[in-house]
């Protein structure tokens, strides 16, 4: 590793160490909103179990999630922001099987 590079990389971990201490404030910080579960769910004009199914959830868990008992975290979250935004991306890769005959 080249010096200059080396440098710049223990400088960069005596700043984090700074930051993890209080000492020094980020240079910049990341704010993600826990999306508004009923408001897609009601967007996409689904019962509470159609939409757990469309998510591959159980009803359980998104009660809890629509109730404020528990938040959305990791892959759930970036899904809902997935179906919030772009339902139509959610649509196409989730097949629906009708049960009509």
């Amino acid at each position: 590793m080249k010096d200059e590079l080396f440098n710049e990389l223990a400088a960069s971990i005596r700043e984090g160490g700074k930051i993890l201490q209080g000492k020094k404030k980020p240079s910049r910080t990341f704010v993600i909103k826990t999306p508004n579960v009923k408001k897609i769910r009601t967007g996409y004009k689904l019962s509470q179990n159609e939409f757990a199914a469309l998510m591959g959830i159980s009803v359980k868990t998104l009660q809890n999630w629509e109730q404020g008992r528990r938040e959305p975290e990791g892959a759930a979250r970036v899904l809902l922001q997935v179906a919030a935004k772009h339902p139509e991306v959610l649509w196409d890769v989730v097949q629906v099987k009708s049960t009509a005959a």
